[in-house]
């Protein structure tokens, strides 16, 4: 009796990388209390395109308003489409202010959270009293006179590994605070200030607390010399205020 031959499995495992402009969804993560998420979004239309439930991970997860320019995702889905009419067929159906600009298929194994080595995320400040009206999405406006210097000087106390405890609006957790920071420029673009970190990985709304905190010190609120004091206590009332997410976006993730 011959045996039918066995049937191949077609679970694959998707690496996408995805661009959002998140001013109106209620971020990344997935809600019961509403469906305007990212990640309800995606798999909304993962699980029509596939015939079943498909769960879709990302690198982490961003704010509500907070935008990407190269969130990572990754999702194990059954299919015989090829990665680059997937990518079209996802892109025909997402919304204007979504996209993905990039698919390839990976190992089994293979989690944008998990596998992360480090991201890049950049705040904007428009240092300005006119406001931009066209970029008003995207910036933070700050009209007051801002010392570049002393904020460098002040993101150089941050820079390392350190516990940025202080720097959270996170919850008791047992999960460890300490992460490191490999970078921070601040530089001024016209009338623009960008402030870009990378890093390692950052704590729930720990990249706009620092960005807060340096506006503090560039506003002459606090001195540089003050930044290891904060980091030391620990306490998030310690730090200066939370920049509004609008500024906020994530640019890049390593592998």
């Amino acid at each position: 009796m011959t045996q039918k031959p066995r049937e191949v499995s077609t679970l694959r495992n998707f690496k996408i990388v995805i661009q959002y402009e998140g001013t109106r969804y209620q971020g990344w993560q997935r809600q019961e209390s509403t469906g305007n998420t990212l990640q309800g979004k995606f798999e909304s239309l993962l699980s029509k395109i596939a015939g079943s439930p498909v769960e879709i991970q990302a690198s982490g997860r961003t704010d509500a308003g907070v935008h990407a320019y190269g969130q990572v995702a990754n999702f194990h889905m059954e299919t015989k489409l090829a990665p680059e009419k997937l990518l079209e067929k996802m892109n025909q159906y997402l919304p204007e202010d979504v996209a993905v600009i990039s698919i390839e298929e990976v190992p089994e194994r293979f989690h944008s959270r998990l596998n992360a080595k480090g991201k890049t995320y950049r705040y904007r400040v428009l240092n300005s009293p006119v406001p931009h009206i066209f970029e008003r999405r995207y910036v933070h406006q700050c009209p007051e006179d801002l010392d570049v210097e002393a904020m460098q000087k002040a993101a150089s106390f941050l820079v390392g590994k350190h516990d940025f405890k202080a720097f959270t609006s996170a919850k008791k957790s047992k999960k460890s605070t300490v992460r490191i920071i490999d970078s921070i420029e601040i530089d001024r673009h016209n009338d623009e200030i960008w402030f870009t970190f990378s890093g390692n990985g950052f704590l729930f709304h720990m990249v706009r607390i620092l960005v807060g905190t340096l506006l503090e010190v560039g506003r002459g609120q606090r001195k540089p010399e003050d930044i290891p004091a904060v980091l030391e206590s620990g306490k998030r009332e310690n730090a200066g205020e939370l920049a509004p997410a609008k500024g906020l976006a994530l640019m890049e993730v390593r592998y």
